[in-house]
């Protein structure tokens, strides 16, 4: 499966973006998701993540309550709703795949697909 992530920009604090996450090929309605993102100099962190059936979902703790990850399996989209944005959230987004089951979801080693990246800048 290929993923793009689109959607990231330039807004103030406290303000809101909405993240997609394209996917092609027919299998990712069966593949778990996630969300990631890299400042410079600093490590990948896990954001979100969303099991295949959209039944089950997981936030870091620094996201949660402002963040929201969905996933519409009939047109190949997993989104990540970014409200109350802060300048600690700007960063490159990732979202990633995986078709593998028993993995916990918040690392990125858990992942086998990946897309590019979007970056995502929130201004003081």
């Amino acid at each position: 499966v290929q993923l793009q992530a689109y959607g990231g920009g330039l807004v103030q604090a406290g303000g809101s973006l909405r993240l997609s996450c394209a996917a092609s090929g027919r299998t990712f309605s069966t593949y778990d998701m996630g969300w990631f993102r890299q400042s410079p100099g600093k490590e990948r962190e896990f954001v979100a993540a969303i099991r295949w059936t959209g039944s089950s979902t997981y936030y870091a703790d620094s996201v949660k309550g402002r963040f929201t990850i969905s996933r519409d399996n009939a047109k190949n989209r997993g989104y990540l709703q970014m409200n109350s944005l802060n300048p600690e959230d700007t960063a490159v987004y990732y979202c990633a795949a995986t078709g593998r089951r028993n993995t916990n979801g918040r690392y990125a080693t858990d992942y086998d697909y990946w897309g590019q990246g979007t970056l995502v800048t929130v201004s003081s």
